[in-house]
């Protein structure tokens, strides 16, 4: 077993893992936090995606024991103190969420996106998420989502 240590969602946490354990797996199992899920389990569709410090990465493919000293947001973490992220209500708003299944991941990656380059053209937005597969929505309006919440939070 090795103990790790890492900033979960803002909080420092500590925990024991296996060395072949998936950052998905502890995030999920031990954590109790959902939201990353396993599609694929081969970093191809996006499902998993979490931010280390502050990139989007596939938690399927990665080991908890790299999250050690690690700032690590789940999409649980997105909300700020009890307020959503203009991203969520921007997918909500669009309607960019239709089954649910890829939308932490979409969600994720367009914050990664949005914190790097705050007013990103149409093909940076697709850019940012074309590592997320949805068989729902058909992408149009999860890009215009994340286009309306970069204008708005632009406004402010």
């Amino acid at each position: 077993m090795l103990k790790i240590s890492f900033q979960l969602n803002g909080k420092e946490v500590s925990i024991e893992v296996n060395p072949e354990d998936s950052a998905l797996m502890v995030l999920r199992d031990r954590f109790h936090l959902k939201g990353a899920k396993e599609g694929c389990g081969i970093g191809e569709c996006g499902a998993c995606t979490i931010l280390v410090d502050g990139l989007a990465v596939n938690s399927c493919l990665m080991l908890a024991a790299q999250l050690d000293g690690r700032n690590v947001k789940t999409v649980e973490g997105l909300m700020h103190q009890e307020k959503m992220d203009i991203l969520q209500k921007e997918f909500i708003e669009h309607g960019a969420i239709q089954c649910g299944f890829c939308t932490p991941g979409m969600l994720l990656s367009a914050r990664a996106l949005l914190d790097e380059n705050p007013n990103p053209d149409r093909d940076s937005v697709v850019e940012a998420l074309s590592g997320n597969l949805c068989r729902c929505t058909g992408y149009v309006q999860v890009v215009e989502a994340v286009e309306a919440a970069a204008e708005k939070r632009e406004s402010r």
